[in-house]
């Protein structure tokens, strides 16, 4: 997202940003359940979070709610819901770590972006599909590795159901991090307009 992207409205409070608000509360509380053991409630509690995800963007488009600050904001929480979620995996002994270390190296990646893209008059890039549903796999492989976790006849359904999903989710993770490395490099080699015309 650029500073020329089109708002509906500057209004903080809509039910999308409401929903991205929600989800933010609940990564405390997901927490808590993953490390009292309560794989059940937090598997749940992951699959509404989820679920919201998609219906606050669903909800923006639909009745014209995209918002300034919403932008800003869902992708960013996207980004705390994965990160912390498979820190309370990894914790709870359902994930290994180095699968967290892969996706924060994707997200530092990023973050070194940001001084090129502010010196270029760009405050962020726009969300990409393919990282979008990188996104989506990643958020569902974690209420099916939680599910897979616990010792019932389904365990290893669930388990090779959210591997699939993580690995996939990986995947797509990176490869939209390249792309926004791509879009930065053009930025780089071909400035905005506005800002070659200031600097004439």
């Amino acid at each position: 997202m650029s500073d020329h992207k089109t708002y509906d409205t500057d209004r903080v409070l809509t039910v999308p940003n409401v929903l991205s608000f929600l989800r933010l509360i609940g990564i405390g509380v997901f927490l808590w359940l993953v490390l009292d053991g309560k794989m059940l409630a937090a598997a749940v509690l992951v699959a509404v979070s989820a679920a919201t995800d998609w219906f606050d963007g669903f909800i923006a488009r639909r009745f014209h709610q995209v918002s300034r600050i919403g932008q800003w904001l869902d992708p960013i929480v996207d980004r705390v819901f994965i990160l912390s979620t498979l820190v309370g995996l990894a914790l709870g002994g359902v994930l290994p770590w180095w699968l967290l270390i892969v996706l924060l190296a994707r997200d530092l990646m990023l973050l070194c972006l940001l001084p090129v893209l502010r010196r270029f008059g760009v405050t962020s890039l726009p969300v990409n599909f393919i990282g979008k549903a990188g996104t989506f796999m990643l958020m569902f492989s974690f209420p099916a590795l939680l599910l897979g976790s616990l010792d019932t006849g389904w365990s290893v359904a669930f388990q090779v159901i959210g591997w699939a999903l993580a690995g996939w989710g990986a995947g797509l993770y990176w490869v939209a991090g390249l792309l926004y490395v791509a879009q930065t490099v053009q930025i780089v080699r071909n400035p905005p307009v506005e800002l070659t015309e200031a600097a004439a």
